[in-house]
């Protein structure tokens, strides 16, 4: 499989069918999905579903979702990637860990590396990033890459406000002076 982008202890690559056990146990986790708004993933079909997505998302789009893996011991750790919003016309940095790997500094360094990856390899003119109010430690790795508030909004029509954050590659050039 084609590694995507190399951090000092990272691998990202495409999602595959292959990885649905592995996504399977991500997206089941209660604890995971507290604060991402989506239901706990029921079955390993739903799982396959999903990553079939991600596929087209793959090729419609040049990018997407990526599997994020120890480059010591190749464990799968989570994915972390960009996403299109067609509702926004945005497109969306997001990421999810399993809960062992928390408080590492993994989300932080693969948002670094795709940032880097979407403004200079894809060409982007900007990413944005949504967390909800109480996702703490989402809403400090958004501000640690580089990225600013924009502010608070509902995801869904109806919904309760979340925090919504943007960046362009000057804004991210900025910050890597601190």
């Amino acid at each position: 499989m084609k590694i995507l982008i190399e951090t000092e202890r990272l691998l990202l690559r495409e999602i595959t069918l292959d990885d649905k056990e592995a996504l399977f146990k991500l997206h089941s986790d209660p604890v995971v999905q507290k604060y991402t708004g989506e239901p706990v993933v029921k079955s390993i079909e739903e799982t396959k579903k999903a990553i079939e997505t991600r596929i087209i998302d793959y090729k419609k789009n040049g990018f997407g979702r990526w599997a994020t893996i120890l480059k010591s011991g190749k464990q799968f750790v989570g994915w972390a990637g960009l996403a299109y919003l067609p509702e926004f016309d945005e497109i969306d940095l997001g990421y999810r860990f399993l809960p062992k790997y928390w408080g590492m500094g993994f989300a932080t360094e693969a948002s670094r590396a795709i940032l880097n990856y979407g403004f200079d390899s894809l060409k982007l003119r900007k990413i944005i990033a949504i967390a909800m109010k109480e996702n703490k430690a989402s809403i400090r790795v958004m501000e640690k890459v580089g990225m600013e508030f924009d502010k608070f909004a509902p995801y869904e029509t109806g919904g309760e406000d979340v925090v919504w954050y943007w960046c362009d590659k000057k804004l991210i050039t900025k910050s890597k002076r601190y």
